[in-house]
């Protein structure tokens, strides 16, 4: 299948690697299908990937695994907040959070609050919000990612 998309042009993708939302992510309840596009060039050394709506060409946000800039990230997640996402083994759960680059590039955050749980074996996936507030919405990642470029 063709995806047309704002930032990345037509891009051919496989459907059966679509990620479902069932009710959408925060402030975007429409939104349900996505894909993840990853920078092949960098061999995988590249920490931020993207979610890109399969809904809306123009709605994509930058992810990264919250482990590579907060190595102790493990929030406790109640069950019932990931019924959606079916039987879950640990080794299929994938955690994604957003990025945001502001016009300073120094100030670049990561919201460890409202965290993206995926199940990488049916590929259903949620967005919760964490209630316990040691998860910061705007957590400095910057000079962890400069680190990890040296």
């Amino acid at each position: 299948m063709i995806v047309k998309t704002k930032i990345f042009g037509e891009i051919e993708v496989d459907e059966s690697k679509f990620l479902t939302f069932e009710d959408g992510i925060l402030g975007f309840p429409d939104l349900k299908k996505f894909m993840l596009i990853h920078d092949e060039e960098s061999g995988g050394t590249n920490l931020i990937s993207w979610m890109q709506s399969i809904d809306e060409p123009g709605f994509a946000m930058p992810v990264l695994d919250p482990l590579k800039v907060c190595p102790d990230y493990n929030p406790e997640v109640e069950d019932e907040l990931l019924k959606s996402l079916g039987e879950i083994d640990g080794d299929d759960i994938l955690v994604l959070t957003t990025v945001t680059v502001p016009p300073e590039i120094e100030k670049m955050t990561s919201n460890l609050r409202a965290p993206f749980i995926i199940n990488t074996a049916n590929l259903k996936a949620c967005q919760i919000i964490l209630e316990d507030e040691k998860y910061l919405i705007k957590y400095p990642i910057y000079d962890v990612l400069k680190g990890n470029k040296e």
